[in-house]
């Protein structure tokens, strides 16, 4: 098990010996404070309206709404411990992935020590929408920050 030192204390990144590292993200996190359950935000507006059909740019609102629901909670991107994205196109998340990469640090930042989950479906229940991301996060319950 490897103990993440950084400012959320609380995380450990579950990495069992030998086994090869993930990219973009951790095998498991154990973390110990306040849940926050983010609901499965998508490519939508404040309004509930879509502003484009472009999967980026639908990728890039939803971590928008993310974040901003994380807020409500006094979270930030640094206390995700989980996420599980809901796509209705592999190919184009696999095509497209270095824009999803640079749009995710752009919203987020550079916190990847998040299990994470990725499964294409066959629709979502907003017929524009193309992701939907859930997110757990862990607030320590004495945050350094």
């Amino acid at each position: 098990m490897t103990t993440n030192n950084s400012n959320s204390s609380s995380k450990q990144i579950l990495q069992p010996p030998g086994w090869a590292a993930p990219r973009g993200y951790a095998n498991g996190v154990a973390a110990s404070g306040r849940n926050v359950f983010v609901a499965g935000q998508i490519g939508w507006n404040a309004a509930c309206q879509f502003e484009s059909d472009d999967f980026i740019a639908q990728v890039r609102q939803t971590l928008l709404n993310i974040k901003a629901v994380l807020a409500e909670a006094g979270a930030e991107p640094r206390h995700m411990t989980r996420m599980t994205w809901y796509l209705t196109d592999k190919r184009e998340y696999l095509a497209r992935g270095r824009e999803v990469g640079a749009v995710y640090r752009e919203v987020l930042g550079s916190e990847y020590q998040i299990a994470m989950t990725a499964v294409q479906v066959l629709a979502l229940m907003e017929d524009r929408a193309k992701v939907e991301i859930e997110v757990t996060a862990v607030v320590p319950e004495t945050d350094p920050a």
